[in-house]
This record gives C-alpha cells, structure tokens and sequence, in this order.
C-alpha cells in the first residue's frame, strides 16, 4: 500500500489534520461504481488525481472523465481517526 502523509494543524477544531493520499486501482465500471458508493457515505471531502487532472471523488461523472487504465491517487485531509475508518472502506481499491 503506498500511502503519502502530511499533517495540518487545524485552529478551529485544535486537533491535527492529517493529508494522506492512496493509490487505487479503478480500472473497471463496478470498481467505480463501487468506490463511489462507499465514498460517497463518508463525511468529509476526497479528490482524485491523475497526473494535473484533480476530480471530486464523489462524482462518478468526474470520475469516468478519467483515464481510468493506470492508476489514481486519492487525496484525503481528515484527522487520524477518521483516516483509519476511510482505509478500512476504501481498501479494496487500493493497490497493494
């Protein structure tokens, strides 16, 4: 699992934010439809990169305007707890 991390210091909330991104293998119509319908249930915002390409990673239409046959990388800011329950639901996307 490659995963990058960064950590944020969130003023309001005073708990560190922690940016992790995750590369996941999507490469398949039911993976998308999937990985969305999983995401799409967690609070919190989630982009997906390819290359300078960003897209919000709830939006299956901004999704499938993807080159979908390599790889993608979601980018996640959240505090630690959360990021823990966001593997948990993404895991079978992540390449290994």
């Amino acid at each position: 699992m490659q995963v990058k991390n960064t950590v944020y210091q969130a003023k309001e909330r005073n708990k560190a934010i922690y940016m992790k991104s995750y590369i996941l293998d999507l490469n398949s119509i039911e993976k998308v439809k999937g990985f969305v319908s999983v995401i799409s249930n967690i609070e919190g915002y989630f982009d997906l990169a390819s290359g300078r390409y960003v897209v919000d990673a709830k939006s299956i239409m901004g999704i499938f305007s993807m080159d979908l046959s390599d790889n993608v990388e979601l980018r996640i800011l959240e505090t630690n707890e959360k990021i823990s329950e966001i593997e948990k639901a993404i895991a079978p996307y992540m390449v290994k």
